[in-house]
């Protein structure tokens, strides 16, 4: 029987937390964005400035989302593209599965794109019978292992170049070989060959600028802009929040993506898609629809304290420094977005009830708040998110600890006193041995308990004081 999310999520860490070759190989992805991401910082005049100037533009598209939308919409069928507003996963996959029936389509390409991943969009096409095809390098490594993505950004940031091409050996009868870029050639000489089949290409979108009607797109290796151009349908999801009201807002936000995402100082491929193909052009769709899915984003922009966090332009950056996904990884969250932002907006799109965990996971340092390009107020979220778990339970015995603090931390007398007392436990914790038995042994499986001070900082402060006199 599948166990529940939070339980899973525990099993999961406790197992990958004890994996020290998998904790190594994230922390040294995470250092090698950290340094490239400082580096390219430099180039920007004023980076804290360029961070204040994209929330508020963020803050402004969601102030006046309905407008933009609208707008968004208009320039979009005046160029003959179908918009589909989808309230939720279900209506979503829904759409796309009468499109490919209609279409009779056989073959559909994808590139990366969250908010398949946030739908499920891959294995309800595959259960209707369409062959479905990752084009984004990452996403179809994972794919082949029938893994969902380990990072927003970096699919398969989990896996060596070893475990990579004993997969492409296994799964596409490749040589043996090790090499970056042999590796790419391989998935890419089989991909060329699905590009030319597909029936259907789906795409996500970085942003949609409303002034001019346009999908905005950002990629490495140009595999979008196959996977859009090729096939007779586009489709595009995209989640309502990522509007931008102009143009010339890409102008920071493509910069500040990539510095922020990989540490590049404009990701390689940036395309711009209006529509299907026009008379007298020679590429393109002949088709092109976009979906705009909600999916529980509305009831997230009526909570003006946690608003902010649809501005989230999905850099990934708060994952790369974030202590937690360093030691418990990608998928052991077990939802479609990990890290700070998963753990603050997951609750909000699945439901707190089941998912309250993921706001637990957290060691509050701040680190996501201060890294996010957009100012999200991440692990100040986290902690609403706690509140409103509890709020929610109604559950007086879960109050009763944070009671019992606040009924010592307003007596300094009991403070103290229990202060003193801790002293006098501290010989019933031992370096453990084998015949021993440590009523703390749960607590120091995984930590370090310091021997308690002999002397309080309070007490030292005392009596210095009372010297100087």
């Amino acid at each position: 029987m599948a166990l529940a999310p939070a339980a899973q999520f525990k099993t999961d860490a406790t197992r990958v937390a004890a994996d020290d070759d998998h904790r190594e190989k994230i922390r040294r992805s995470q250092q090698n964005f950290q340094r490239a991401r400082e580096l390219r910082k430099a180039l920007f005049q004023d980076w804290e400035g360029a961070r204040s100037t994209a929330q508020s533009i963020k803050a402004e598209a969601l102030e006046h989302l309905d407008k933009h939308l609208i707008h968004f919409e208009e320039q979009l069928i005046s160029r003959g593209v179908k918009v589909y507003w989808a309230d939720d996963a279900k209506d979503a996959r829904d759409y796309v599965l009468r499109l490919a029936q209609e279409k009779r389509a056989q073959t559909i390409i994808k590139s990366k794109t969250m908010v398949s991943e946030e739908i499920h969009l891959n294995p309800e096409l595959e259960r209707a019978g369409y062959r479905v095809i990752e084009s984004d390098l990452g996403e179809f490594i994972v794919q082949l292992r029938q893994e969902a993505p380990y990072h927003i950004v970096v699919p398969a940031m989990h896996l060596t170049r070893g475990e990579i091409g004993e997969l492409f050996q296994n799964k596409l009868g490749s040589e043996p070989t090790t090499d970056p870029e042999e590796l790419t050639m391989i998935a890419r000489k089989w991909l060329r060959q699905e590009y030319c089949r597909a029936d259907i290409g789906i795409t996500g979108a970085n942003f949609a600028v409303a002034e001019t009607g346009s999908i905005a797109i950002t990629e490495n290796e140009g595999n979008a802009r196959l996977t859009f151009s090729l096939p007779r349908v586009h489709i595009v999801l995209v989640g309502i929040e990522k509007v931008l009201p102009r143009l010339a807002d890409l102008a920071l936000f493509w910069p500040m993506l990539a510095t922020s995402g990989t540490g590049q100082h404009m990701t390689c491929y940036n395309s711009l898609v209006s529509g299907p193909r026009q008379a007298g052009e020679l590429d393109g769709p002949e088709e092109m629809h976009v979906i705009l899915l909600d999916n529980a984003r509305t009831r997230l922009l009526a909570d003006a304290e946690q608003r902010d966090t649809l501005q989230c332009i999905r850099c990934g950056a708060c994952l790369n420094v974030c202590p937690i996904f360093r030691n418990v990884g990608g998928h052991t969250y077990g939802t479609t977005y990990q890290g700070p932002i998963g753990s603050v907006l997951t609750p909000h799109l699945r439901g707190l009830s089941g998912w309250q965990h993921l706001s637990q996971a957290s060691s509050l340092c701040g680190a996501c708040t201060e890294i996010c390009p957009v100012k999200i107020d991440l692990h100040h979220h986290l902690l609403h998110n706690r509140r409103n778990a509890l709020e929610a339970a109604k559950n007086p015995a879960a109050h009763f600890p944070m009671q019992i603090f606040a009924f010592v931390m307003n007596r300094p007398w009991l403070f103290r006193a229990l202060t003193r007392f801790a002293r006098l436990l501290q010989p019933l914790h031992r370096p453990i041995q084998a015949s021993d038995i440590d009523p703390l042994a749960a607590w120091t499986k995984s930590r370090d308990l310091p021997p308690i001070a002999t002397k309080s900082f309070r007490e030292w402060w005392e009596e210095r004081s009372n010297g100087k006199s």
